[in-house]
């Protein structure tokens, strides 16, 4: 699951798939993610010699809200929802700002003070560069983006029981065809296909990790019939679950 999250490559490359939309970004290209997106990612462009070395920060939506409060931001020219996923170019302000908080681990007992300070910095360059809109409307109040965000918190939170469009629609204030709409232009997909996501990537985690069986692991996400879960995994994953959670230990030696 792709929460919001600014990521960052040093080395390698990496690959996102978002329903049928692949991105690619490496360490010329950052990536952001404004909301809640259930992915698919790959390293690639890494080797022994060289692995793949990667940063992750995590973003608040209220963090990005009381900086565009605080110091007056202009606010996105539109309320129409876009991808809550892209990559950009990294110029140079923002390597230098994110350079200084890694350089920061040397310093330990600056952490506290200075890490705030650039986090905010880091922020404020996201927001203002060219793809800064899509970044500020989550943070606008009432926005078509803010209200899929809240969508998709409520599926995420009922994702293994059955889908109710109209319920969420009338709770975020929008119409079905609306919810619809506006829910494919941020997540590249449907509601249906969203939660469907959700339920095979946990189903998969349950038996990966937790050693949980497919019918067990299809249970507890939702699925009542086996042969169903069996044929969408298999769609999504390219083999049934037994074959691929095999294929995954068998190639990780776990």
């Amino acid at each position: 699951m792709q929460t919001p999250a600014l990521g960052l490559i040093a080395q390698g490359s990496k690959r996102i798939m978002v329903g049928d939309e692949l991105y690619v970004y490496d360490p010329m290209h950052y990536l952001v993610s404004s909301v809640d997106l259930p992915v698919m990612g790959q390293v690639t462009g890494a080797t022994e010699d060289k692995p793949y070395l990667g940063l992750r920060l995590d973003m608040d939506v209220e963090e990005i809200t009381a900086l565009i409060r605080d110091e007056n931001l202009p606010p996105p020219t539109h309320a129409d929802a876009t991808r809550g996923l892209y990559v950009n170019r990294l110029g140079t302000p923002m390597l230098d700002a994110v350079l200084r908080l890694l350089r920061l681990m040397d310093t330990p007992e600056d952490i506290p003070i200075l890490a705030p300070m650039i986090k905010r910095e880091i922020l404020y360059r996201l927001l203002m560069n060219g793809s800064g809109a899509r970044l500020r409307q989550i943070a606008l109040q009432d926005s078509q983006t803010q209200r899929i965000a809240k969508a998709i918190m409520m599926l995420r939170q009922n994702f293994d029981q059955p889908l109710r469009v109209e319920s969420i629609a009338r709770d975020v204030h929008m119409s079905v065809s609306s919810l619809h709409h506006h829910f494919k232009a941020v997540t590249a997909m449907s509601p249906l296909q969203y939660q469907k996501q959700l339920r095979l990537q946990e189903a998969r985690r349950l038996m990966l990790i937790d050693m949980t069986d497919a019918a067990t692991a299809a249970h507890r996400v939702g699925y009542e019939s086996a042969s169903q879960f069996s044929r969408e995994y298999s769609r999504l994953f390219g083999a049934p679950p037994l074959r691929d959670t095999r294929r995954w230990r068998d190639s990780t030696g776990a």
